[in-house]
């Protein structure tokens, strides 16, 4: 397990995705795999730098963590309560200019991952995503 703590700014999207990718090498996963994690990645952690912790500053911890064939990626922020898994689902079947703004990032780590799990604990958003590497 790998724990990282990073200021929540875009300027450390690179060196988090440079962490991710060279833990998901280590662990053998594919190319293509690891495309979609680090898109996946850089989703969740633009959106904890620029809503989180509203005009304050504030970090992100990440967690990598690899159990069997699994990675479990854990972004801990202590930003304002939300959890995204309850904002309902863009309907893709509308042209984008009919679509609501927003929601379609966390529809797409929902869809892209084989889990994605949100808790709050006491001041903490803590949301894992796992997807199968073998």
């Amino acid at each position: 397990m790998l724990e990282k703590i990073y200021d929540a700014v875009d300027e450390n999207l690179h060196p988090l995705l440079e962490t991710i990718e060279d833990e998901l090498t280590k662990h053998d996963c594919d190319l293509k795999t690891q495309m979609i994690i680090s898109v996946m990645v850089e989703e969740i952690f633009i959106n904890i730098a620029h809503y989180a912790y509203q005009d304050n500053k504030g970090t992100a911890k990440i967690i990598i963590d690899f159990v069997d064939d699994d990675v479990l990626i854990s972004f801990i922020d202590e930003g304002i309560a939300f959890n995204p898994l309850n904002k309902k689902d863009p309907d893709i079947s509308l042209k984008a200019e009919d679509r609501e703004i927003g929601g379609l990032g966390i529809y797409m780590v929902k869809k892209s991952m084989d889990d994605v799990t949100y808790q709050r604990e006491g001041n903490k958003n803590i949301l894992t995503i796992r997807k199968r590497i073998h």
